[in-house]
């Protein structure tokens, strides 16, 4: 088996990186390597579970601490660290043969401890991303979806045995999963306790399996999901959907849907966390003398007064007139840009009005070019 990559490597991180540094990388990667991205991409399949494995330890807190402390061993369930008890006088270990679990059965297989299958454990997670137009990222929406997923059998209710039937006890382990086997060693005697593989761990047998899940459990269907989406949500947000995963093992909870957000950008709008930008070209006239304008916002339109005077690139604000806040519930703002636009096609007569207007205007009527003119003179005095 080859050797599993550091967790920080497969996310792009630094070791010590953030919670939230975290979560945006494996984002970023899981989308990357999703297998609905990468249709019959087997290399892209295996980089989405080893992303998904890295962000599983590095986005729980207790996992993180021994990953940083002692890396894959302080993780792996069969290297026996019992929570990261240390190693000063072998504090945390039940005894001498014990040791040899940190190991995972190194030094010829002893004390050696194989993970048990016979337990419940909690179904895979699943990922679906979606495109949502400005609009319903803005306002919300309710979305259906279907997904292909396993889904529990419905004629063995997931126990994998033909309807009637039941599985039997391993006579082999007894129905622990486990088989034990006494070695004798220039050390000592040494007792290692192995997966028994009469029945794969699990402590039963199937005699007559499911013929519909073939003794899985589980069946592969399209199914169909309402997810509903809150106000305010931006691109790239996570949706989780509790319990929409894949069915869980031995009586474990199903696990859970994870909707990433693809949120189409708008025409007119641009967005910074609740607040949205907008642009709007206005005239000389309407910039020297002041005017009304019609303001476009995400719920209408809406009128504002220019005031005279107003230079290109003067920005307003129109409070409120932004997106909801998903944390506080508070509306943003909406930021208005004018930009002058000068007129490129004139006839005679209107370039002649112009002319005239030029001659009446004075110098001092313009604030920046008469401060600039002034700082000429003194330049060239």
């Amino acid at each position: 088996m080859a050797e599993k990559r550091d967790y920080y490597e497969v996310l792009g991180l630094q070791k010590g990186a953030s919670d939230d540094e975290i979560k945006k990388a494996f984002r970023k990667m899981a989308m990357k390597y999703h297998p609905d991205r990468n249709p019959d991409n087997k290399e892209a399949e295996e980089k989405f579970k080893e992303v998904n494995e890295a962000y599983g330890v590095l986005s729980d807190a207790d996992k993180k601490a021994k990953y940083d402390r002692f890396g894959h061993a302080g993780v792996d369930p069969n290297a026996g660290f019992g929570g990261g008890g240390g190693f000063g006088g072998f504090g945390g270990f039940g005894g001498f043969e014990d040791i040899f679990d940190m190991f995972g059965g190194g030094f010829g297989g002893f004390g050696g401890q194989q993970r048990r299958n016979n337990g419940p454990r909690k179904g895979a997670d699943l990922q679906k991303a979606i495109s949502i137009t400005f609009e319903e990222a803005a306002f919300g929406c309710k979305k259906e979806l279907e997904i292909s997923k396993y889904v529990k059998c419905e004629t063995c209710n997931g126990e994998g045995t033909k309807p009637g039937t039941s599985k039997k006890t391993c006579p082999v382990c007894n129905g622990s999963g486990q088989v034990a086997s006494v070695q004798r060693t220039p050390f000592g005697q040494f007792q290692s306790v192995t997966q028994c593989g009469n029945c794969g761990g699990t402590g039963q047998i199937n005699e007559s399996p499911c013929d519909d899940c073939k003794g899985s459990g589980k069946v592969r269907k399209t199914v169909k999901i309402a997810v509903d989406i809150p106000a305010g949500v931006d691109n790239e947000s996570v949706i989780p959907i509790r319990g929409q995963g894949e069915p869980g093992v031995n009586g474990g909870p199903n696990g859970d849907l994870y909707i990433v957000l693809n949120v189409k950008p708008h025409k007119m709008f641009k967005r910074s966390g609740s607040d949205l930008y907008l642009e709007i070209p206005i005239s000389f006239d309407q910039a020297a003398l002041g005017a009304d304008i019609t303001v476009p916002t995400l719920e209408g339109k809406v009128s504002y007064k220019v005031p005279a005077g107003t230079q290109p690139g003067t920005t307003f604000r129109l409070k409120g007139k932004g997106v909801k806040n998903l944390r506080s519930d508070k509306m943003g703002d909406l930021y208005v840009k004018v930009n002058l636009e000068v007129p490129t096609k004139l006839n005679g007569k209107q370039k002649k009005i112009i002319e005239e207007m030029g001659k009446t205007v004075t110098e001092d009527c313009y604030q920046k070019k008469s401060s600039f003119a002034e700082k000429l003179r003194d330049l060239f005095s």
